[in-house]
Parts: structure tokens; sequence; C-alpha cells
């Protein structure tokens, strides 16, 4: 991996050596000799674990965010241009511990590194395609010039394999973006192809300059994207539409995905974007939001309400805020009951009451693995200790200080704790409950509920004070019989 010092340092070197160096694999008709000169390293990251906020080194000053499992790539100011270097590249992702996915994305991993920016900065990122394929990047709901937006026959030749292409633009607006291939997207963006992009409101002093846009003490971004792989595979279904098994955050499911760290009190703010072939209502625990901001940008005062779940549709991005008053080990999940589950069988079917006394053990005479599933419902998936193909993980997993949490998907936890410091972003461990507050057994005596018996049973007509009550009439069973003579509608 190239570390973030040694991108930094190659800021300095040779020139023409360095030119020397890239012209086979950069497409001169695409790129200018004097960008070629000034192509800067790529830097890679393999690691799924959360990197800290990158603070700016150079440029206009910012409050950096957290990318959830991700990191924020570096850059280097060259005659007061922010230079950033994608790399579209086959990367192998870890889902969680226990699985990786074979998916394709940017600079090591899929998503790509975070790039953070500030309002009104010119921006130069060079593109460098080491796909099998031609690809692009669309820079998700920027204003830019037309030539610039990334979408390969209509606004730009696609960028070969083995070449390198160079946008150019200035950041217009501050906001919450994303960027993604438009280039044979069914594949490229099935694959993992996208990543955050942050442009940050220019500051003056302690303050922004923008009146919608507050200051916050923790700022978190990751992007929603669902992928099919079959269990003992490692490659996305790129043709499936709607019976995805693996539903992520920043292409991590539940328990690879981390908490977020807050300290009590602290004002959080979320960035999520939807990448996905559905929509995800978030939902938070324990905390009320406001939605205080878009892909189309800060969202007016007037607009906002408070919120414990918010729906994120395809192709949008969602920011949330928030002030973290509640202690505590909070849910933070996509609603969608299938979404916090992993690699879960869709024609499975419901054996709910189904009595299988003795048939487990003639089944298992031919089938020595078989075991019993769903008859009392699918907590039971928690517990099994049955087998997993290679390269999969438990459909419901995970254990929390009570035990199993049942969970997979797009879930994680918000940790809110009063004795963390200023910019840690640290795991605290779990909770630890006031005495009296957890919920518990209760070991007293129940009333038994007040019943009225059925053959008492009344009904009352509208009029009842002229009319008595008459008895209720016994139930029957409803018989429906099918009409005939009606073929062809």
């Amino acid at each position: 991996m190239v570390t973030r010092r040694d991108f930094i340092r190659g800021s300095g070197v040779n020139v023409a050596a360095t030119a020397a160096v890239i012209t086979a694999a950069v497409g001169t008709s695409a790129v200018s000799r004097v960008a070629m000169a000034a192509l800067p390293e790529p830097v890679s990251q393999t690691s799924a674990a959360t990197q800290g906020p990158l603070m700016p080194p150079d440029g206009r000053p910012y409050d950096p965010v957290v990318t959830l499992n991700g990191w924020t790539l570096p850059w280097r100011m060259v005659d007061g241009v922010k230079e950033f270097h994608l790399v579209a590249e086959p990367v192998v992702r870890e889902l969680a511990p226990g699985m990786k996915a074979h998916l394709w994305g940017y600079n090591g991993q899929s998503p790509g590194p975070t790039i953070e920016v500030v309002e009104g900065d010119r921006v130069r990122i060079f593109v460098t395609n080491r796909l099998p394929e031609h690809t692009s990047v669309h820079w998700h709901g920027q204003r830019l010039p037309n030539g610039m937006d990334g979408v390969s026959g209509l606004t730009q030749p696609a960028i070969p394999a083995g070449k390198t292409f160079v946008y150019e633009f200035v950041a217009r607006r501050p906001g919450t973006f994303m960027y993604h291939p438009h280039a044979d997207e069914m594949t490229q963006m099935a694959m993992g192809m996208m990543g955050f992009w942050v442009t940050h409101p220019k500051r003056d002093g302690a303050r922004t300059s923008h009146p919608l846009i507050d200051r916050v003490d923790r700022d978190f971004c990751f992007l929603l994207s669902a992928y099919d792989i079959e269990p003992g595979s490692a490659t996305p279904k790129i043709m499936t539409m709607t019976d995805f098994n693996l539903w992520t955050w920043n292409s991590r499911v539940f328990p690879g995905i981390d908490s977020l760290n807050v300290r009590l009190g602290d004002r959080v703010r979320i960035r999520v974007g939807n990448l996905t072939m559905t929509n995800h209502p978030i939902h938070l625990h324990g905390h009320e939001f406001s939605v205080t901001g878009t892909d189309g940008g800060p969202t007016p005062v007037g607009s906002r309400w408070p919120e414990v779940t918010t729906d994120v549709a395809v192709g949008q991005m969602r920011q949330v805020e928030f002030i973290a008053d509640e202690e505590g080990d909070w849910a933070f999940h996509c609603h969608k009951s299938h979404h916090t589950m992993n690699a879960m069988g869709h024609a499975v079917p419901t054996m709910i009451g189904v009595d299988h006394s003795g048939l487990a053990g003639r089944i298992a005479r031919v089938v020595p693995d078989y075991m019993v599933m769903g008859e009392r419902g699918m907590a039971d998936m928690a517990e099994m200790t049955m087998p997993l193909p290679d390269n999969t993980l438990p459909m419901m997993t995970g254990t929390g200080p009570f035990g199993s949490l049942e969970m997979g998907g797009m879930f994680t936890t918000l940790k809110v704790r009063r004795d963390q410091k200023p910019g840690e972003y640290g795991d605290p461990g779990w909770f630890q409950h006031p005495a009296g507050t957890v919920a518990r057994e209760w070991t007293g005596s129940l009333a038994e509920p007040v019943r009225a018996p059925a053959t008492s049973a009344t009904t009352t007509t509208p009029n009842a004070s002229t009319t008595p009550t008459q008895p209720v009439t016994p139930a029957v069973e409803l018989k429906a019989r099918k009409p005939s003579g009606h073929a062809g509608h």
C-alpha cells in the first residue's frame, strides 16, 4: 500500500522522470504533456477498518468527514489546483470476517475513497483505467462543464483499458455527492464501482459561510450497495435486478460494519447515498434527526422536521443531523427487515407450525447434514452450527452484551458516551447500563384478562334506546362457489 506520506512526498519528484515512467500508460490524446508531468502517484488502501479523518494539509480549511469502513483520498496542491488520482481496478473486499468478494472499485477498495474539497476549489482528477473494459466517471450531483459530466459516448469518449483521462472543474456548491461510472453501468455499478464526494462550505473564521450549513462535531458518510453472491462463490451476479442477498453499507455487512462512536452532546451529521436497486428507510433508535441536505444541496430550515426514519431512494443522497443526547448503544439500520440479513435464500418455504417429529431423522439417513429449519420461526438460524459453504456468512449473526443480535446486512450501532473524548473515534465497548434501566423478566403475578362469554354475547342496533338487543348469531363456516362461464376474463 502506498501511504499518504509517500503520496505527499511524491509531489516533489522529478517531473521529467515521472513523465517518462507514465507515458506508456497514459493516452496522449486524453491528457496534455503538462498534465502528464503533473500526474500524482495513486494511493491505495486495502484495510476495511474505518480510517480517521484526513485533516487538510494544505488548501482551504474544512472539518473533515469520517467514511464508515473507508477512507479519504489524499491530494496535492499544484498551482492552486487540488489534484487527485483515482484508479479503476478489480479489488477484493472483505464484506465481513469470513467472506470476501471479488469486486471492481477504486484505489484498492469498493467503494472507492471519499473525495473531500471546499466550495470554490478548482479540482483536477486523474482517472486511470485498470479494468478489462472501458469506463468513465460521472460526478453525481455536481454543477460542471458538460464535457466533464462523465457520460461515455454522450459527453466524452470512454476511457479505454490501460489509459488515463483527466477531469477538471470548480466545485461550485457545497453538498453531499457521489461518483460512479456512466459506462456499462449494469456491470460496473453491480460490481461495486462507486465512491463518496463531499464539498465543504467555505469557512469564515469559526463559522461556515453558508447560512444553511452548521458546523458539527462528528460527520460520517457511507454508500448503500447490494450484491447477489451465491454461498461459496465470490463474484456478484450482475444480471440480478431485485433478488439480492447481501445488503451493504460501504460494501460491508453486519457484523463487519463499524459502530458510529460519538460523545454525549455532540452534534452529529450522517450522509447516506443509495446506489442499490431499491429504496431504504434508514432508521435511528433513541434520537430524532432532521434532514438537512440532499444531493441538491442544503434543505431550507422551514422544510425540516423531526424524524426517526428517512427514506433514501435510488440515486439519492440524504444528510441528517441530530444531537447525541442519550447515552447507550443505539441500533441504526435499514428498516426493511430482509435488508438486515445475510446470504438469504428467498425460495425457502415457511415451515412455521409444521410438525417435523421424526422427519429429520428419516431425511438425515439420506442427507447426513440435514437440519430442521423454521418450524418455530427463524431465530434458530442465529444458533445453528450447520457447516457453512466456504466464503459465505450466517443469515443472522452478531453477538451483543445480552446474547445473539440475530442481524446482518445494513445494521450497526450508534455508541453515545459521556467520556468519549472530542475527536476520538475508537470503539468504547458495550454500554454499562445504570442499575434498574434494563428490561427484565417479571416474576410477579399476572391478572387474567376479562373475556366476554361467547354464549352471552349480544349485538346492538344503531337505535339502542328503542330496539332490544339481539343474540349473536352463531358463527358459521363461509363457503364460496366460483361462478362458471367467465372464461377469457
